[in-house]
């Protein structure tokens, strides 16, 4: 009977540095999440479901509440759509107000922070591609893939948009004039960049790109930002 052969195998173990670190808003933070109620119709509108189907009233207080990323649950309460007379659940200003008054929680994807930093560190030259930026940290939040919002209530914001050629339409979403969100930092240092390395770029990614909507990678001042230690 053969005898198995065994390898021996050194696993490298490289250092991870932790900290906490704060995101402070240097302007206004718009935000855009697409809800559930959203996707539901352009797939119907895609599909063709809603051919026959009349058309929802526009409610705007829902559609800014909705594009929120809630932590703690979304209160609503079912109406009769007046436009169609079918019941749906819909967030009133009432409803917003009291759960804000009971500590309603709003966050903002994590990922965003990394991926503006990784962004700006690329556009000024400080690494040949953004690939080894990947691994090289993480950020992350008590929340699991959002961040924490803080700072100031989401206030409602009307602005016309252009949806189609010669078209344009009203939406409504929630802006943070006045933001903060704390995160905690993880650094593989085995990727080469020290820790005043990876501050640097997320705080680059704060001036040069921002985060959300009319951001300034996108031709936008909002979602602006930079990097404190907590201590």
């Amino acid at each position: 009977m053969a005898t198995k052969k065994t390898e021996e195998v050194m696993i490298r173990s490289f250092e991870q540095k932790t900290t906490k670190i704060r995101i402070v808003g240097d302007s206004p933070l718009i935000i855009h999440n697409w809800s559930e109620k959203a996707k539901k119709e352009m797939l119907d509108a895609q599909t063709g479901k809603n051919k026959t189907k009349k058309k929802a009233c526009k409610m705007p207080f829902d559609d800014f509440a909705r594009a929120l990323y809630w932590i703690t649950p979304m209160p609503t309460e079912e109406i009769k759509d007046p436009c169609n007379g079918e019941l749906r659940d819909v967030v009133t200003e009432e409803l917003f107000d009291k759960a804000v008054a009971e500590g309603a929680k709003f966050g903002f994807p994590t990922i965003a922070f990394k991926l503006a930093g990784n962004s700006a560190a690329y556009r000024m030259g400080w690494v040949k591609n953004q690939m080894g930026l990947r691994g090289a940290y993480f950020l992350s939040s008590e929340y699991g893939e959002l961040a924490h919002i803080q700072g100031s209530v989401p206030m409602l914001r009307e602005d016309m948009v252009k949806i189609g050629l010669g078209s344009s339409d009203l939406r409504y979403r929630p802006m943070f004039e006045h933001w903060y969100c704390d995160l905690t930092l993880t650094i593989n240092t085995g990727f080469g960049m020290s820790f005043d390395d990876v501050i640097n770029v997320i705080n680059a990614g704060g001036a040069g790109c921002g985060v959300g909507e009319w951001r300034v990678e996108r031709d936008g001042t909002f979602g602006m930002y930079h990097v404190e230690i907590v201590k």
